[in-house]
C-alpha cells in the first residue's frame, strides 16, 4: 500500500524534499493539495515576513480559476505555531485582507522554530496538511535558508506515492 505525499523542489538552493500528506489529520485540506497538484505546479514562493522561519508560496489565483475544489477551507490539523517540517496550508476568504477580490490558498514550508502564523489581519490558523520527513529536516531547514538569502524563487510541488 503506498501513501500519498508531495515532492518539493527548488533547484538553486538545492531544495528537494518529501512531505506525505497528512489524510487523516486534515482531510479537507489533503484533498484540496492533492487535487490541485494533478500535474506538477511551480508556484512563486518568497521568505514570508510576518510569520518567521516560513518560505511563503502563495497559490496565483489563475492556477484556480474553474476548480471545482477552489473552495473555503476548515481548519483541520489547526495551528498558530507551526513547528519545523510542517506544510501548512492557510486560506484566507475574498475581500478579507486588504479587500483583494481573490480567496488567498497559501502554502507555507516552515522550517525553523519559532514560527507562528500571525498576519497584518490578526493571527490567522492555518492548517498543517504534510511534514517533511524526519531524515530531510536539516537539508529542508538549508535550502529554506539559502532561499531566504537569495531571494524569490519559484518552487515546484508535485505529486509522489511512498
Amino acid at each position: 500500500m503506498s501513501n500519498r505525499a508531495i515532492l518539493i523542489t527548488e533547484p538553486k538552493s538545492g531544495l528537494s524534499v518529501t512531505a506525505p500528506l497528512l489524510d487523516a489529520k486534515a482531510p479537507e485540506n489533503a484533498a484540496f493539495f492533492w487535487d490541485y497538484l494533478a500535474e506538477p505546479r511551480i508556484v512563486g514562493g518568497l521568505h514570508a515576513m510576518w510569520t518567521g522561519p516560513e518560505i511563503s508560496c502563495p497559490i496565483p489565483p489563475a492556477h484556480l480559476e474553474g476548480a471545482a475544489y477552489a473552495v473555503a477551507l476548515p481548519a483541520e490539523n489547526a495551528t498558530l505555531n507551526p513547528q519545523p517540517g510542517d506544510i501548512v496550508l492557510s486560506y484566507v476568504p475574498p475581500r478579507m485582507w486588504g479587500g483583494n477580490p481573490n480567496a488567498i490558498f497559501d502554502i507555507g514550508l516552515f522550517y525553523g522554530a519559532g514560527a507562528r502564523l500571525l498576519f497584518p489581519i490578526g493571527w490567522l490558523a492555518g492548517s498543517v496538511v504534510a511534514q517533511v520527513r524526519a531524515e530531510e529536516r536539516e537539508h529542508f531547514a538549508a535550502a529554506c535558508g539559502a532561499i531566504r538569502k537569495s531571494g524569490a524563487c519559484d518552487v515546484t510541488f508535485a505529486r509522489v506515492e511512498i
